[in-house]
């Protein structure tokens, strides 16, 4: 399979451009959703088959693993989205590109293994890190597949490779747990998941490499490329930096506590900020010379992305003990203040998050650069100094500094999308007034709910919540959801996203 040449198009028209975007995210977000839900009920079922200290050691070797899987990709991945001609031979170059750099890693990891034990004591780290080097090259040779279906904004198809690794994975690690593997329970089902994702990528994708290297494109791909890397690089050291600091300075009991507890803001709230940015960047992309449509697309994405995030938010905040209790079980109730604080920097980080996707499409991925430079500046004294008090500490850290870092981050939107404070409050103002009528009903429900039980409790929460929610939006915002209603009913009409095509 190789692929076409964009199709001709005149200028885009807003109503059909909102419907592709808005397939596009909805398509995005089952996918990673899906994915994600799979994810928690594995981890719902692991939670009770291993103890905090087993999440704890083998989160120590992830954080190195996810430290370091920011350079398979230089950044290229994003290099191929954005570019609107030589397509074929760009992704044949980053394949090997790729490759080549997954190799490197794999050899890397396994010698720097003793050095990260020695850092977090714990010498379990060295084998475990050493067997989990292998996703490098396990997850290269799927990686440029999954990104022409990012290009393509062909999400649907996408599903398949996001499900299988959840689903493949999930029951690995539940098996290998079961079975009494413990901690090498988790190590074994992460290598199976990422060989079943790269094999179902080449399932739903025929693409074939060539294994041909074209010279004169490496030079404009790291030109685009390397302050992608760059940027992927600091929000990899963003992403970690706590589970770092928690595990060095709080020992992997605290970790594994901590883990668990970033793992529900992350699967529901933090996840709306990642399909974003898969579905938005390559549309914003398609449009990047049309800056009127890139302005309306950026106020467009933070009114209907917090119609997401804010009932999540609020609600995690709320049902915070009882969805621990019900989901994870009593040992893990020390989770329960942090994962209230993470849902606070959740609502507050989300705002205008996507203006990085807008920098990328119009190729200044500097600018994000700069500014995730500037939010890993202001986070490490934070988590360091915040640890002192503990994991409820690092949360609050985190919360603190997204406040900083979106006032910053809108700022200077302000100057690159032509927007005013103003019309981001409009984009809020909905969502923040429904959101205040599910926390007083979630709150007066969970109350009364509560003698029979932290299940019972958290179904009341969550459905009379919702029910507010949902009504008190459509009264105060009928327009957004009706406009959502119907683009998530149509069908996609030309300017048709870029299909490969034999």
């Amino acid at each position: 399979m190789t692929l076409g040449p964009p199709p001709a198009v005149g200028d885009p028209d807003t109503v059909t451009l909102g419907r592709t975007a808005a397939r596009a995210v909805m398509w995005n977000y089952i996918s990673f959703a899906s994915g994600k839900l799979l994810v928690l009920a594995t981890m719902a079922v692991l939670a009770r088959l291993l103890t905090p200290q087993e999440f704890g050691i083998v989160a120590f070797a992830t954080v190195a693993i996810n430290g370091l899987a920011v350079l398979k990709d230089l950044g290229l991945g994003g290099a191929v989205i954005q570019r609107r001609d030589d397509t074929e031979e760009s992704a044949q170059t980053v394949y090997l590109l790729n490759l080549a750099m997954s190799v490197l890693l794999t050899a890397g990891t396994a010698l720097a293994a003793p050095a990260v034990a020695a850092f977090f004591r714990e010498p379990l780290v060295v084998p475990i890190l050493r067997v989990l080097s292998f996703t490098f090259l396990l997850q290269a040779l799927g990686a440029i597949h999954v990104v022409l279906l990012r290009r393509n904004l062909d999400f649907r198809r996408k599903l398949v490779p996001d499900i299988g690794q959840a689903v493949i994975k999930g029951v690995a690690s539940v098996a290998f747990a079961v079975a009494g593997f413990g901690v090498w329970a988790l190590v074994w089902g992460q290598l199976i998941g990422a060989l079943a994702a790269s094999i179902l990528a080449w399932v739903v994708i025929p693409w074939k490499p060539r294994f041909r290297m074209h010279r004169r494109l490496v030079r404009p791909l790291m030109r685009f490329g390397m302050p992608l890397m760059l940027t992927d690089i600091q929000a990899a050291v963003w992403s970690n930096l706590d589970y770092i600091i928690v595990g060095r300075m709080l020992g992997d009991t605290a970790l594994g506590v901590y883990t668990l507890a970033y793992r529900l803001p992350e699967l529901l709230i933090l996840s709306v900020w990642r399909v974003l940015a898969g579905a938005i960047f390559p549309f914003f992309s398609s449009i990047q010379r049309y800056p009127d449509l890139l302005r309306k697309g950026f106020l467009a994405t933070i009114r209907y992305s917090q119609i997401v995030v804010v009932p999540l938010c609020v609600g995690l905040f709320i049902t915070a003990e009882p969805a621990v209790r019900v989901l994870f079980g009593e040992q893990w109730l020390d989770a329960v203040p942090v994962l209230r604080l993470l849902a606070v920097f959740a609502l507050v980080g989300s705002v205008g998050v996507n203006i990085g996707d807008v920098y990328k499409a119009i190729g200044r991925p500097d600018i994000l650069a700069k500014l995730s430079a500037l939010e890993l500046t202001l986070l490490t004294p934070a988590l360091i100094l915040g640890a002192r008090h503990g994991l409820v500490g690092v949360a609050a850290a985190h919360a603190a500094v997204a406040t900083i870092d979106t006032t910053i981050r809108l700022t200077v939107a302000r100057r690159f999308v032509d927007v005013t404070f103003r019309d981001i409050g409009r984009q809020l103002l909905p969502s923040l007034q429904a959101g205040a009528a599910l926390a007083v009903v979630a709150t007066g429900a969970l109350w009364a709910a509560s003698p029979a039980g932290p299940a019972a409790a958290l179904a009341a929460a969550v459905v009379a919540g919702g029910a507010a929610y949902s009504l008190v939006l459509y009264r105060v915002d009928g327009e957004a959801v009706r406009r959502l209603a119907g683009w998530l009913r149509g069908h996609r009409t030309s300017p048709q996203p870029e299909e490969a095509r034999p």
